[in-house]
């Protein structure tokens, strides 16, 4: 990966992660390159990562093996179209648009090595999770330089079929946002319990992050991990009866079914 040449179109926040995660990798500077319409955008980039920016995405394309399309899912048809004269045929496309499928990009970009990802928001920070589906043009190299490219963020992890996206989508790239909605809830409830909302949020938050790290590290699965931690006729299993009596694994399904569903939907829309 030290010797791959890699253009962003698009410069936003989760390109830059993705820049940041490259350097931190020990990726120079100088094999990255990024293009974005916006001025700002461009100048905050170039100086938090010394990397040559460009307004035009023709010419950021020039010579690099792998162009990476962060660009809005609305915006990414008339992207793709306009660069489509100026691509190579062996240049790898990553795309990390959500909802954008392979067939599409096809379409607009012409028959081009593609790799289509989805990552989530924790990339942010570096401790994200993408699911990546290559297809069939793709050389192994390639599947290496885009794996290289997501895992400098989390961790990616390779599907077999482009339609799994869909439940990638709904399981970790919307996945954040259930569990800050669980943790709204349980702060509201400490509250109501009649703790200061600030020493709720904390406790909360606190749990959240120490629930992970042990489910990350440990051996076990998280059943086991529950099962462990839910005494008889204690206090947990009066909580975990309550949580199951109304339904909460079927609730749960329902939920990601319909986010599954949306992702699907998105992608008919806006593939047109």
């Amino acid at each position: 990966m030290n010797t791959t040449r890699i253009a962003f179109i698009g410069a936003g926040n989760m390109a830059a992660s993705l820049i940041g995660g490259l350097r931190a990798k020990g990726l120079d500077a100088s094999q990255i390159r990024a293009s974005d319409p916006g001025e700002q955008t461009r100048a905050k980039v170039a100086a938090e990562h010394g990397i040559q920016v460009f307004a035009d995405n023709a010419e950021a394309i020039d010579g690099v093996e792998v162009i990476v399309l962060a660009v809005k899912p609305q915006a990414m048809k008339a992207v793709c179209e306009a660069l489509r004269p100026s691509l190579k045929p062996q240049q790898l496309v990553v795309s990390i648009a959500a909802g954008i499928t392979c067939a599409s990009m096809n379409q607009w970009l012409g028959e081009q090595p593609i790799v289509r990802c989805m990552p989530n928001t924790p990339a942010l920070l570096r401790q994200g999770v993408s699911g990546l589906y290559a297809t069939a043009r793709v050389s192994a190299e390639q599947r290496h330089q885009a794996e290289a490219l997501l895992s400098a963020v989390g961790i990616a992890l390779w599907l077999e079929q482009e339609q799994q996206l869909d439940a990638v989508t709904a399981v970790s790239g919307s996945g954040p946002a259930y569990f800050f909605l669980l943790i709204e809830a349980m702060t509201a409830a400490g509250e109501k319990l009649g703790l200061p909302r600030e020493t709720a949020a904390q406790l909360t938050l606190q749990t959240a992050l120490g629930a992970a790290h042990m489910a990350v590290s440990s051996d076990v699965d998280a059943a086991e991990l529950r099962r462990r931690v839910t005494s008889p006729a204690g206090t947990t299993e009066a909580a975990i009866k309550s949580f199951q009596a109304d339904g909460f694994e079927a609730l749960v399904e329902k939920a990601l079914g319909a986010a599954a569903h949306r992702s699907a939907e998105m992608a008919e829309q806006l593939g047109r």
